[in-house]
């Protein structure tokens, strides 16, 4: 009887400072990973002369036998962000954890609102093309970073919906049941891990305008009392997990297009209603 104590205290206790360190840095989580990630990947760059935007092979991203070269770095952020959003429908500290926020929030701010997070998630893509419009060019020319994007969009769209569908979990201001996870946010850091993965041999200081457009999207729509904590958590999670899957899969894709020569491609705008989120995607036409 005794030992069953002894461990059911240990667990409250590793389960109290667990909370503790969230709950210290849950404004400020976000932002340490964008640092994180934007230096893993950009130290000590600066930058690049500008490149004329023509065809770029793929290998410059990969390996010489044309497979993307994975880093575990982001795979792994991604993956305890969507496992701490998961985690939050079963231990009980976390879901409080979202709950205290929420009333912190609320409590200073709550007659605040804005739109402005609705085109704030979409300013990294924007970025990207407007760079390689005034002649500093990322790791792909027109066409190939169109397709990557498209397929991340397709990524988000479909793995964002499919989660919602599944929890079914209520919104703090009660308007609907599909706050999980945040689609505002997973689209944001999709758009700044694209933009990462453009220009991270260019200039840190692009990734991490970036990431900062994102993590104030998924600040904003909790202060829009649209989406808990761990919502925006995980949708960051998503966001760039999917873009990492896009750069995953087009070396692929397009190894086993390059033998069709009557095959072209069209890149197509797509809009889902459920999430209110617009994406591009790809339509190979024979």
């Amino acid at each position: 009887m005794t030992l069953i104590r002894k461990n059911s205290f240990s667990t409250e206790l590793f389960y109290y400072f667990v909370v503790r360190l969230i709950y210290l840095m849950r404004f400020y989580g976000l932002q340490l990973l964008m640092l994180l990630v934007a230096a893993e990947s950009s130290y000590g760059q600066t930058i690049a002369p500008a490149k004329e935007d023509t065809i770029q092979p793929v290998l410059s991203l990969a390996h010489p036998n044309g497979q993307y070269k994975v880093n575990p770095g982001p795979i792994l952020a991604s993956a305890i962000m969507i496992g701490y959003g998961a985690a939050t429908f079963h231990v009980r500290p976390l879901h409080e954890l979202d709950l205290s926020t929420k009333h912190e929030i609320s409590e200073d701010n709550s007659r605040f609102h804005t739109t402005i997070d609705n085109y704030l998630q979409y300013s990294p893509i924007f970025g990207v093309y407007a760079l390689n419009a005034m002649g500093i060019h990322g790791a792909h020319n027109f066409k190939e970073r169109t397709i990557i994007l498209g397929m991340s969009s397709l990524l988000v769209c479909g793995t964002v919906t499919g989660l919602k569908t599944l929890t079914h979990r209520e919104r703090p201001d009660g308007s609907a049941a599909n706050s999980f996870p945040s689609g505002h946010t997973a689209t944001a850091f999709m758009s700044a891990e694209f933009m990462r993965m453009e220009y991270k041999d260019v200039s840190p200081w692009i990734v991490v305008g970036g990431y900062m457009a994102a993590t104030a999207t998924g600040v904003l729509r909790m202060y829009n009392n649209r989406h808990w904590l761990s919502d925006v958590v995980a949708g960051a999670g998503v966001g760039i997990l999917s873009t990492q899957a896009a750069y995953w899969l087009y070396p692929k894709i397009e190894k086993g297009l390059s033998g069709k020569a009557n095959t072209s491609t069209m890149v197509m705008p797509t809009y889902d209603a459920g999430t209110k989120s617009a994406g591009i995607s790809l339509v190979y036409i024979h």
